[in-house]
């Protein structure tokens, strides 16, 4: 006996209430396992392909790419085996984006259901005959599952598999590279991957970019980045006057980040100082750790370590505003958030228990959250949860901002970039390597004597690195 089964797009935690359908994985008529991702969506804070709690063929979509759909609203129906409450194997709750087993229960594949190979398995045993048109199982090889596709109509028919030079599979094409490439017409089956076993990576759709514009035939030179050819926003359709322009929609993280940014401008009132730091000793002392052994220590970290000392000394910036209770919180730990701009807008990972990492710890968690936040793959909890932000906007090539502070921390440390000036040191001018430093907090935290003090501190210790180590 078989039954539908209705799947509804998932409580994605951390307060999302909607995604936007980026991509479907399934067409209908497709079989499916248990756990296997049947759609890729976009939340206000990451790329994600949502796990089906439910194992037996596709009969139903709902929603088309683009579509934004609520959280509880239908995603797909599934034809199982066997009536069921609830297939056994799948808790169908999300937890780190991934459906959960419940402990100390073994899955079991019901009659008529899809297994690891694609085949239905009886309960004698006895393998079925396997379908002519049945296709062969397609892998995901991060995930390790399989999954088995029937026949899809000709329009809407899934890209095969995009293979490695050789014929051999790649590894798992980041999300935010398909849709670079999806998005602007690149064949990724026509692409040699310049990253690990062919690995397709996106200076290689870059690079397919800027041979389609230039009309260069073959397939272009590995490892060459260029500029992404933009895609131009939809005009408005409803207006034929002219200076209208177009209408690009506030939504996904464009329409979170706005949303946050507006909330913090209504409900902090913040105020900034600065001060100019002399940076040599620091990058000098940076120089000194990255020639011995062992691995390299970023700057980053390094502003890292200063920022979370001061915050010892400080702690009314590590802090936020009960308005309701109309209380001061002050936070016995930091998760530093540090701002990173991706192609999908700013993003700001958190570093979790930053006040008890060391440089080394710290350079390397930057890495990996640069890295996920590069591809699209950070989760919320990645995103959320932070005491306080450093913003190194020195990278954009800038030497000072006022920005706004991240809402409900109270208080943001920027740093500018680092360049040769004219400096009196020792009572002598001398050219040295100076930066900006600036502190926008929120002034119901604290005065503008802490706030001075913080950034003077955090001066100290980058002009000099000794000063930190005394302290510590």
């Amino acid at each position: 006996m078989t039954q539908v089964l209705e799947f509804k797009l998932p409580d994605l935690g951390e307060g999302l209430t909607e995604a936007e359908i980026v991509r479907w994985l399934v067409e209908v008529g497709d079989v499916v396992v248990v756990d296997q991702p049947v759609v890729e969506v976009e939340t206000a804070k990451a790329m994600v392909e949502v796990p089906c709690p439910y194992g037996g063929v596709v009969t139903a979509r709902f929603g088309e790419e683009g579509v934004e759909l609520p959280v509880g609203a239908p995603l797909l129906t599934v034809a199982v085996g066997e009536p069921a409450a609830e297939p056994e194997g799948s808790g169908n709750v999300l937890v780190g984006y991934g459906t959960q087993a419940p402990a100390g229960r073994r899955r079991r594949v019901r009659a008529g259901t899809a297994t690891a190979n694609g085949t239905a398995r009886r309960h004698d045993g006895a393998q079925p005959a396997a379908r002519a048109d049945t296709a062969a199982p397609v892998r995901d090889p991060a995930a390790g599952r399989a999954a088995t596709r029937g026949p899809a109509p000709a329009q809407a028919a899934p890209a095969p598999p995009v293979s490695a030079p050789g014929g051999g599979p790649v590894a798992v094409i980041s999300p935010l590279v398909r849709k670079l490439a999806r998005d602007n017409g690149v064949d990724l089956r026509e692409l040699a991957g310049s990253g690990p076993d062919g690995l397709i990576l996106r200076a290689d759709v870059e690079d397919a970019l800027r041979a389609m514009a230039t009309g260069t035939a073959g397939t272009p030179a590995v490892g060459t980045a260029v500029a992404p050819s933009p895609v131009a926003p939809t005009p408005r359709a409803d207006s034929g006057r002219a200076g209208d322009g177009v209408r690009i929609p506030l939504k996904g993280v464009r329409g979170a980040v706005a949303d946050k940014l507006s909330r913090s401008r209504r409900e902090i009132p913040d105020a900034t100082c600065w001060v100019d730091a002399d940076a040599t000793e620091l990058m000098r002392a940076r120089a000194a750790m990255n020639a011995s052994a062992g691995a390299k220590i970023s700057l980053l970290a390094l502003l890292a370590r200063i920022a979370t000392a001061a915050l010892a000394r400080f702690p009314e910036l590590n802090s936020y505003v009960d308005t309701e209770a109309r209380e001061v919180v002050q936070l016995d730990h930091v998760h530093l958030g540090f701002a990173a701009q991706t192609d999908r807008g700013l993003v700001v990972p958190v570093v979790r228990d930053a006040h008890a990492r060391d440089a080394e710890s710290l350079t390397a968690e930057f890495a990996r959250l640069t890295e996920a936040a590069r591809t699209g793959t950070l989760t919320p909890g990645e995103l959320t949860g932070g005491t306080f932000t450093l913003n190194n906007y020195g990278v954009f090539g800038v030497d000072g901002s006022t920005p706004i502070v991240n809402h409900p921390e109270a208080a943001m440390l920027g740093v500018g970039r680092i360049v040769p000036k004219p400096w009196v040191h020792e009572g002598e001018l001398a050219v040295r390597q100076v930066v900006q430093l600036s502190l926008t907090f929120d002034h119901r935290v604290c005065d503008g004597g802490t706030a001075g003090g913080f950034l003077r501190y955090v001066a100290d210790c980058v002009e000099q690195p000794a000063v930190l180590l005394r302290t510590l």
